[in-house]
Order: C-alpha cells, then sequence, then structure tokens
C-alpha cells in the first residue's frame, strides 16, 4: 500500500461541500473546504479514485514544493533548486498553468516563463537537455498558485479538466459545464429516487448527468486517459481494478425526461445520449417550455 500525500481538487464556488462529501465517501482522509478547492490527504488509490468517481471536481492537484518567494530572481532560483528528474523528463513534454494573487507577482504568463526557464535550466545543468515546452496535451502538467509570497507547486494528475468526460460528441451553443451540472443536481437533493426533468435540454448535460447519478455510473469511465497514467509511480493494475470495478453501479426505476423547442438541440442531445450509453434511461421529445402542463 502507497503511503499517504497532500492532495488537492479544484471545483467552482458552491461545490466545496458536494466535493467534500464526494471524497470523505472515496475515503479521503483530512478533508477540508477552502475556496473553490478541497484540501484531503491519501495513497495512489485514493488519488485514482478521486479523479475517476467524483463528479464536482475538476483536477486533483498533488502540491510537490512550497516556498516564499518576494521577486522574479528569487522565483527562478527557487525553482530551480527542486530536483525536477524525480518528477519530470526530458523525453517527456510538460506545461505550466500559472494562478496568481499577490501584489508581487502581477503577471501569471510572466511567472509561467520565469518558472519554465527555472526547469529547463535545471535539465540543461544537470543532463545537457532540455525538456520540451508543449502548450496542450502535455505529459506532464505542473500548476503554479501564487497567494501574496507563498508559491506552491503541484502536478496536476488529471491532465484534461474533469468536466471532459469523454460522452459529449456535440454541443449546442455554450452549454453548460459538466461538473456544474452535476454539483447542481446533487445540490438539489436528487438522487434517483423519481422522475427527472429537464424542459430546456439543449445538448443534454443534465440529461446524461441525472443518468450517471441514477445508475451510479462513474464520470471517469467515458475518459481515454489522465495525467496520472504518465507518472513514474503509476500502478496500472490498480487502476485497472478501479476502471473495472462496476459493483456500485445500480438499476434506475424511473425515467428522466428531456425536451428543447429545438429540432437541432434534440438532436445533439441524443447523439450525447447514445454517446454516453445511457439512452434506456432517457425520454426525449421536441416540445416548447410553454407546452408542459406538469412536471
Amino acid at each position: 500500500m502507497s503511503e499517504n500525500f497532500e492532495m488537492v481538487a479544484k471545483t467552482f464556488q458552491g461545490l466545496e461541500g458536494v466535493l467534500s462529501d464526494e471524497l470523505q465517501a472515496l475515503g479521503a482522509q483530512e478533508v477540508t473546504q477552502g475556496k473553490r478547492m478541497v484540501s484531503f490527504k491519501g495513497n495512489l488509490e485514493t488519488m485514482y479514485k478521486a479523479n475517476f468517481c467524483c463528479r464536482t471536481a475538476l483536477r486533483i492537484l498533488k502540491p510537490i514544493y512550497k516556498f516564499r518567494s518576494t521577486d522574479a530572481d528569487d522565483l527562478y532560483e527557487q525553482v530551480r533548486k527542486f530536483e525536477w528528474d524525480t518528477v519530470l523528463s526530458t523525453d517527456k513534454t510538460f506545461a505550466i498553468d500559472t494562478t496568481v494573487f499577490s501584489d508581487v507577482f502581477r503577471h501569471s504568463r510572466f511567472v509561467t516563463y520565469r518558472v519554465k526557464d527555472a526547469i529547463v535550466d535545471y535539465f540543461q545543468e544537470k543532463v545537457g537537455k532540455r525538456p520540451s515546452i508543449r502548450v496542450s496535451a502535455a505529459d506532464f502538467v505542473l500548476n503554479v498558485h501564487i497567494s501574496a509570497d507563498e508559491v506552491t507547486i503541484s502536478l496536476d494528475s488529471s491532465g484534461a479538466p474533469l468536466y471532459k468526460r469523454g460522452w459529449r460528441v456535440a454541443q449546442t451553443e455554450a452549454p453548460i459545464n459538466e461538473v456544474l451540472a452535476a454539483g447542481i443536481i446533487k445540490l438539489s437533493g436528487w438522487d434517483g429516487q423519481c422522475n427527472f426533468v429537464d424542459p430546456m435540454c439543449g445538448s443534454g448535460t443534465f440529461l446524461v448527468e441525472a443518468a450517471m447519478i441514477a445508475a451510479n455510473i462513474n464520470p471517469g469511465v467515458y475518459r481515454k486517459e489522465f495525467a496520472f497514467q504518465n507518472w513514474s509511480d503509476y500502478d496500472a493494475e490498480l487502476f485497472d481494478s478501479i476502471y473495472n470495478d462496476d459493483s456500485q453501479e445500480r438499476e434506475f426505476k424511473y425515467k428522466i425526461y428531456g425536451s428543447d423547442v429545438a429540432v437541432q438541440a434534440i438532436a445533439i442531445a441524443e447523439s450525447n445520449i447514445k454517446s454516453a450509453g445511457v439512452s434506456k434511461m432517457i425520454e426525449l421529445k421536441q416540445r416548447a417550455l410553454a407546452d408542459w402542463e406538469e412536471a
């Protein structure tokens, strides 16, 4: 069994309590709510489950380096001190995502450049080769968070944000975020013990998320990959056991109804519902909101 370590789950403001409950149900320890985040401790299994099972997490971070810094040159030197070859390698790409709340460091892009320079200079000096930077679909994603003079650098174990479930094949204009939709459903108290109605379903996000909640289908089952699968300590056997465990799925005895006035929206919703494999639970119909007599 791997040792416990600190993690941070990011979410939308207002969903911290829902996410906290999800993490506790997975066996996470020392669960503490913050602003748009929940910190917790656990092992590799906890991290894999948090990515695979949590409906209201946007990403799961593993803090690896914390320090204080008061200027750009000091930031560079502090970052360069870290033993980056213990987490990154020159044959893999990496990206940096930076968030800054500081009077000292005002521009996140500048911070990103300084951190990037420090890391590639570290590798150049130590092994004579620089790792490649990749803005999207990088093998490793580093999250840099600065609050005043406190700097936290984390490994992003998720990669693509967790709202990108993998079931969406088409969308209407400005569809609701999947994590937000799941969070709203959870906050409503609906748990699959009665019918569910969305009279303005658009691309079907609420319908699919409701179906997954009703049948207790893990939201990560549709995803092709997570960033932690590129890590040196990745335990494929452990993750496969989590991925293939459908023992908690349950039968949904009611019905989910969706409608929209737009023909195109219904067609898009239907394709997404089919992609998610939840067609049997959902009934779609073109209908205006005013035509609903009861809900």
